[in-house]
């Protein structure tokens, strides 16, 4: 394998195993998640297309790694993501009697906006 001038791609050691597609074969897809700087959350960017993790790390740093600051990349294999149904949807709504989760369910509401009104004269 020819050695790239990135320092990065070297590090990587990648097998010289190569990936044959038959006609109509497609390459798995790959879900990126992006961290501008360290500490940061992973962001979701986008998907990428490759036959293997490792290839999949450097299609998402070319494509998504690139531009800006760049920290930490994750790639996921698509098929590997559990995705909630919109039938559930039930389950996210919020019942009314869950008011004491909100700030203006408290008596305090009063007095914050006694404050604001001295505060804004």
């Amino acid at each position: 394998m020819n050695k790239s001038i990135d320092p990065r791609v070297n590090r990587m050691d990648f097998t010289e195993e190569k990936v044959i597609l038959q006609e109509l074969d497609n390459w798995e897809t790959w879900e990126v998640f992006h961290q501008r700087r360290r500490g940061e959350q992973h962001e979701h960017v986008g998907i990428v297309h490759a036959p293997n993790p490792d290839m999949a790390l450097v299609m998402a740093k070319e494509t998504f790694g690139r531009r800006g600051h760049t920290a930490n990349i994750w790639v996921v294999k698509t098929s590997n993501v559990v995705v909630g149904s919109y039938e559930d949807g039930d389950m996210y709504t919020t019942t009314p009697e869950k008011i004491y989760r909100e700030a203006g369910g408290y008596k305090v509401m009063e007095k914050i906006n006694k404050h604001r009104k001295a505060k804004a004269k």
